[in-house]
């Protein structure tokens, strides 16, 4: 092949960048760029102009190194601007704190005017970077002040008005889904709650799953049985844990052929008690599919935090249900394996095996 073009086009399209060009794919936008000789321009991944020939194709990793190449930026899709995920994450943003600062959450209406929106774009754009509706991301943040407030107020019910309540009732209706437990027992750290548990074997050593009323709440892989067992109840110091359990032990044996097996999935009630951040990275991790990898800024850029790569890192640390949310396919920007809370050599084989089975 001499012919310089044919040789630019072969080039240009075996390139993986070039698929998200052609599927002017958003998610791959601040990814990178991509210059066309032809016109001498740059765009966006996503840009809507006609696609250009692959051996007018160049990528960039900046905007700022395609403008250092002599390209200028595209009338379109305006890549020298931030995007448009950038600009409403940062309005959605502004919205949260407004929600988080008032004493009563506010309406959904309240929120799109303050955003010059309607209510139903609002409802829209606040769920794609929040992963979260508005009024679920105002229970999250009155579940955490409630919280807070029981570790300090004198009596429950200071707690739930300290909180933002309007009344005792209004927040024991929905106490068990805010705290998976009732107020006096959150307070006695998990006293009488009842958690049922089981070890196994797996490919990766042992294997402990743990349930409460509410869903699975630990699923935890180490070499010694009896440390994971003992974490577990330094966990719920105050619970009652409750193992040997031959039923619960099928539970078990579900979850440790998701480990041999990962492409088959994982149907089970998670009990995911995080932040509503937490609840937002640990949702794009299970977006990431078997078999694939996804850097920790490619996760920020996602969930629409740019910004956030080391709070992306500091979730995927928090998450205690192993497998179940794959933070071991997040990897950092070379491709080079970073910290696993399970160990390092864990997430390597666990990426191997998905990797055979893609």
């Amino acid at each position: 092949m001499s012919n310089p073009h044919e040789m630019r086009a072969v080039q240009t399209t075996g390139d993986s960048r070039w698929s998200a060009v052609v599927a002017r794919d958003a998610a791959a936008d601040g990814l990178f760029f991509y210059s066309v000789r032809s016109t001498g321009v740059y765009c966006r991944p996503s840009c809507g102009a006609r696609q250009p020939r692959p051996e007018n194709v160049d990528f960039h990793a900046t905007a700022a190194d395609a403008e250092r190449a002599g390209f200028r930026p595209c009338k379109r899709c305006k890549p020298d601007q931030p995007t448009r995920q950038v600009q409403q994450a940062a309005q959605v943003a502004e919205l949260c704190r407004h929600i988080e600062n008032a004493d009563e959450a506010p309406t959904l209406d309240a929120l799109a005017e303050r955003a010059g929106m309607s209510s139903y774009h609002l409802h829209r754009v606040f769920k794609e970077v929040t992963g979260l509706t508005p009024k679920a991301y105002a229970a999250a943040h009155r579940a955490k002040r409630v919280r807070e407030a029981l570790t300090r107020s004198d009596t429950v019910t200071d707690a739930i008005y300290d909180a933002g309540y309007n009344s005792n009732g209004r927040f024991y209706e929905g106490s068990n889904d805010v705290l998976g437990m009732t107020p006096t027992r959150f307070r006695e750290g998990g006293a009488e709650t009842e958690i049922r548990f089981a070890i196994g074997q797996c490919a990766l050593g042992a294997i402990l799953v743990a349930r409460s009323d509410r869903g699975v709440c630990a699923i935890a892989l180490g070499d010694d049985p009896d440390v994971l067992a003992r974490e577990l109840q330094d966990r719920f110091p105050r619970a009652r844990l409750m193992g040997d359990d031959p039923d619960f032990a099928r539970l078990v044996a579900q979850v440790v052929g998701f480990v041999e097996a990962p492409g088959v999935g994982l149907d089970l009630p998670l009990d995911v008690r995080g932040t509503a951040f937490q609840q937002r990275v640990w949702q794009a991790l299970r977006d990431i599919p078997s078999g694939s990898t996804a850097s920790y800024a490619e996760i920020a850029q996602r969930i629409g935090s740019p910004k956030s790569v080391r709070a992306v890192a500091q979730a995927c640390g928090a998450n205690t249900l192993a497998v179940a949310i794959p933070c071991h396919r997040v990897v950092r920007s070379d491709g080079g394996l970073s910290g696993y809370r399970w160990g390092v050599e864990r997430k390597s084989d666990l990426l191997t095996r998905e990797a055979r089975r893609a």
